[in-house]
C-alpha cells in the first residue's frame, strides 16, 4: 500500500528568494555554504540550491542511465534556511521592497537593507 505524503499548500505564500539569487545557508549540515537558486517552490516554503544539500539516489539501468548505479543531486532545503546575499558586500542580508519611478512607471523593486543597493531580477 503507497503512503500519500500530504503537502500544506499555503495560499499567496510569498518567498524574499528568488530564481536566480546568490544565497547563503544559515542551518544545517551544509552551513555556510554559499550557492545560487536553481528552484523555488512558494507552496511549500522550499528551495533548491545549486552545489547544497546533495541526496544519493539509487537506480536501476535504464534508458536514461544505462549504467545503475548511485546518483547524486540536490534536493529542497527550507528557504528560512537560507539568507540572500549582499552584491556590494558579499554579506547575508535581509530583503526590503520599494517603488521607483523609472521613465513614468512605478516599479517594485527588491533592496538590500544592508547596503541599500537596488537588487537585480
Amino acid at each position: 500500500m503507497a503512503m500519500i505524503k500530504h503537502i500544506k499548500k499555503i495560499k499567496g505564500n510569498h518567498l524574499f528568494v528568488r530564481k536566480g539569487d546568490m544565497v547563503v545557508v544559515l542551518a544545517g549540515n551544509d552551513r555556510g555554504k554559499k550557492g545560487k537558486v536553481l528552484k523555488v517552490f512558494p507552496e511549500r516554503n522550499r528551495v533548491v540550491i545549486e552545489g547544497v544539500g546533495f541526496m544519493k539516489r539509487h537506480t536501476k539501468p535504464n534508458t536514461k542511465v544505462p549504467q545503475g548505479g548511485i546518483i547524486e543531486k540536490e534536493r529542497t532545503i527550507n528557504a528560512s534556511n537560507v539568507m540572500v546575499i549582499d552584491p556590494k558586500t558579499g554579506k547575508p542580508t535581509r530583503i526590503g521592497y520599494r517603488m521607483l519611478n523609472i521613465e513614468g512607471r512605478d516599479v517594485h523593486v527588491r533592496f538590500s537593507k544592508r547596503s541599500g543597493e537596488t537588487l537585480t531580477g
